[in-house]
């Protein structure tokens, strides 16, 4: 029977100084100001802005409802090109929004939604594109925007993996129109539950900040249907705490990625990705995609073999969301149409990788494995 302290799980939260936050809990409740665009709320979008390189964001309660808001925000309708190696709550997104996904394949080399099939996949609905960039690791963002801006499509990039991802020292968040992130506890930067909405200019800004607030422009003007997607005091505090260790924490993961690639390189039928030239990566996940004639056990015989052994590894992304219940009907939702994506759900393994991995539990994963 294993018992908590032998599980070793895919991630774990980075968590503040609790001194730290016991004294920022104080000023809190000193203000007596909880949530609504405090003080604390203001100091955490700027320090982002600083962090992220980004001109201006907008902090949520979640993930999700910045890709719901969004889609608000720039008025999409009709159909909108997007991947379906993501977590649902990319298409989700649209969904609720009453808009059509069409899946189009992803690009093997980069997990992300394969520029080279999105023409094929445009109609006079579409009317925007939502890449995802899977792991963090960047989408081939100029021949996307450069299809977006031939066709006068809009572009929102689900940037739940990429925090502080840059290419050639730029930020990858100021691609498209817009960028999302998450914030979630399995993120590498988390406020718990929470999210941002990365824009480009104050007028957008401003647009967003009253979608996320009710549309509330005022203490009685209400310009726009909006919802309650506020991120609250507490949570922007831990926040602020949270960007002084983030990137101690990065470079740990890092340490944990560059260990799994000297021992797995030699091992025949399991292949992972190396960094990208020019790329800032923050070493979210480590997925390796298992090959079973090479292997000679499929990637779901050593996923049970790892859980056995107490290693809590994740088939992320498995299933695609084009094969859930909800969109499976969709004529884009074939796995014929999806091959690239078909293959990689049924390959990938995402092993643990966190800053507070010890050598010993890294050596236990990696025997495995190795066999």
């Amino acid at each position: 029977m294993k018992t908590n302290k032998d599980i070793i799980t895919v991630t774990s939260p980075l968590l503040p100084d609790l001194d730290e936050f016991n004294e920022m809990l104080r000023k809190i409740w000193d203000n007596k100001w909880i949530t609504n665009n405090g003080e604390f709320h203001q100091r955490f979008e700027a320090a982002l802005c600083e962090y992220l390189k980004v001109p201006y964001i907008s902090v949520f309660t979640n993930g999700t409802l910045p890709l719901i808001t969004a889609l608000q925000a720039l008025n999409i309708s009709g159909e909108v090109i997007t991947t379906p190696y993501s977590f649902v709550a990319t298409t989700h997104s649209l969904w609720w929004n009453g808009i059509k996904p069409v899946f189009v394949d992803i690009d093997p080399a980069t997990g992300g939604i394969d520029p080279e099939r999105i023409e094929a996949a445009i109609t006079p609905r579409t009317t925007a594109i939502m890449p995802v960039h899977v792991y963090g690791k960047p989408c081939r963002t100029r021949e996307i925007q450069d299809i977006a801006d031939k066709y006068g499509l809009r572009v929102i990039y689900d940037a739940a993996h990429a925090f502080g991802i840059e290419v050639d020292g730029k930020s990858i968040l100021t691609e498209g129109d817009m960028s999302t992130l998450s914030f979630h506890a399995t993120k590498v930067f988390n406020t718990v539950e929470g999210g941002a909405l990365v824009v480009h200019d104050a007028k957008t800004k401003q647009r967003i900040d009253y979608l996320k607030n009710f549309g509330f422009a005022g203490e009685t003007e209400v310009v726009a249907p909006g919802i309650n997607g506020k991120m609250d005091e507490l949570r922007a505090a831990y926040g602020l705490l949270n960007l002084r260790q983030v990137d101690a924490c990065i470079e740990a993961r890092r340490q944990v990625a560059i260990r799994y690639r000297e021992a797995l390189r030699p091992v025949n039928g399991i292949n992972f990705w190396d960094d990208m030239p020019g790329v800032r990566h923050n070493y979210s996940y480590f997925p390796i995609f298992v090959d079973s004639e090479e292997y000679g056990m499929t990637r779901d015989e050593l996923f049970m073999k790892l859980r056995e052994n107490g290693i809590l590894a994740r088939r992320y992304f498995y299933p695609l969301i084009s094969d859930f219940s909800t969109y499976r009907g969709l004529p884009s939702a074939t796995r014929e149409n999806l091959p690239n994506a078909t293959r990689m759900a049924d390959t990938v393994l995402c092993l643990p990788i966190h800053h507070l991995l010890a050598e010993a539990d890294l050596a236990r994963i990696i025997n495995l494995i190795v066999k």
